[in-house]
């Protein structure tokens, strides 16, 4: 971890950080790092269960007598907390919909593209909201140190890598000086897991939900979302039909009247495909040659064709309108094309949006009812599979211990 060219953070000791005290406390918060990321954990979905031991075995928030706490997470490592942070910036809409599902929307500060926020299931959630036009949009053609200063928040709840190594945005200067001028940062990026940089440990949706519900102290919370969660996909997994009946699909990005397809990929890991792995979707890709990532080479509907999918999932489309509307624009424009036309997906009806990119619990859980009634509409024939009184109610009020 010490090569250059790695890109790796000179996180403080903790004497650097005790006698540095006069710049990191903000609002009450001690930040404390300590810490070298660990072997990078490329699991598979079979190896998640062995992925919650190590959490829970080398991860763990310690409770000092004084109620100070500290939380661990790679890659930066231990923070310190004096007291709960009051105010938080996140990057992407998945920690923030993590901050929202624990009661704490009101700390959220910024979001790194409002655009990519979905925020419509809130709407089945009596209570709960949160205002984007509050939130101080980290990217305007890169990201500038000054909204930082502006926003002072407590913490930011933001991979540091994603700033260096995703976005090439900042350099390791950049980073140390908002890290000791305003407040420390604590996060991974978990929204997927192709990155070459990414060689420190990955964390599912429910392991990095857990570790900011440690952040805000709100454990228990956090453990009546994850009931709610287990018990649905039990109850759904119950219910599938057998593996060689369920369809296969492709992931892709497209435009509002779609030409071209850049294919994305249900198979590999990432929070952001956990919904689709919950209900045993295939990928239509695989054994096709066809690589699978943002920025891939475009495919047009004659390639689509060869590969002929079973259903079609489309990222970027209408995530803020109804099924009918999507139907009456995407689907019906592939229906008049010539070649999209013969698509078995298109004949049959199996074209869908696909889902915010960066999906967080709630969305998650949104996203599996979704799916499972477009995917088995014959089996799944509630209105629905969770009960959103119940959820709405944890989230405003919390949970009686």
């Amino acid at each position: 971890m010490s090569d250059p060219e790695t890109k790796t953070f000179e996180w403080p000791t903790r004497r650097e950080v005790v006698k540095g005290t006069g710049t990191l406390v903000s609002g009450g918060l001690l930040a404390g790092c300590a810490g070298e990321s660990g072997q990078q954990s490329q699991t598979t979905d079979a190896t998640e269960a062995d992925s919650d031991t190590e959490a829970s075995a080398t991860d763990t928030e310690a409770v000092t007598s004084d109620g100070s706490y500290s939380v661990t997470m790679e890659p930066v490592g231990t923070v310190e907390f004096d007291t709960v942070p009051e105010t938080i910036a996140p990057f992407t809409a998945d920690y923030i919909d993590m901050l929202v599902a624990l009661g704490h929307g009101d700390a959220v500060q910024s979001i790194w593209y409002r655009g990519r926020y979905k925020t419509l299931h809130y709407e089945e959630l009596d209570g709960v909201s949160i205002d984007l036009d509050d939130l101080t949009q980290l990217w305007n053609d890169g990201v500038s140190k000054e909204p930082f200063y502006e926003m002072d928040a407590d913490l930011h709840l933001i991979d540091p890598h994603a700033l260096i190594d995703w976005l090439g945005a900042w350099d390791q200067s950049d980073l140390t000086e908002v890290r000791e001028n305003v407040a420390p940062f604590f996060g991974n990026l978990i929204f997927r897991r192709t990155d070459d940089w990414h060689d420190y440990r990955y964390y599912s949706l429910y392991e990095a939900f857990e570790k900011v519900a440690e952040v805000v102290q709100e454990q228990a919370r956090f453990e009546a979302i994850r009931s709610i969660h287990d018990e649905m996909v039990e109850t759904v997994q119950s219910r599938l039909p057998a593996p060689d009946e369920r369809p296969n699909a492709a992931l892709m990005f497209a435009g509002e009247e779609p030409e071209e397809f850049t294919p994305y990929r249900i198979s590999g890991n990432g929070a952001n495909k956990e919904h689709f792995h919950t209900l045993g979707i295939s990928d239509a890709f695989s054994d096709t040659g066809i690589e699978g990532y943002s920025g891939s080479e475009s495919l047009d509907y004659e390639t689509l064709l060869e590969i002929d999918p079973d259903s079609l999932l489309l990222r970027y489309h209408r995530e803020g309108k109804s099924r009918e509307e999507f139907e009456k624009s995407v689907l019906a424009y592939m229906k008049d094309h010539e070649v999209g036309s013969q698509l078995t997906a298109v004949q049959n009806e199996r074209v869908f949006r696909g889902g915010p990119i960066y999906t967080g619990p709630l969305h998650n859980l949104f996203m599996i009812e979704r799916y499972a009634k477009r995917y088995f509409p014959e089996e799944f024939t509630e209105a629905e599979l969770f009960d959103r009184d119940q959820l709405a109610t944890i989230i405003t009020d919390g949970v009686d211990e």
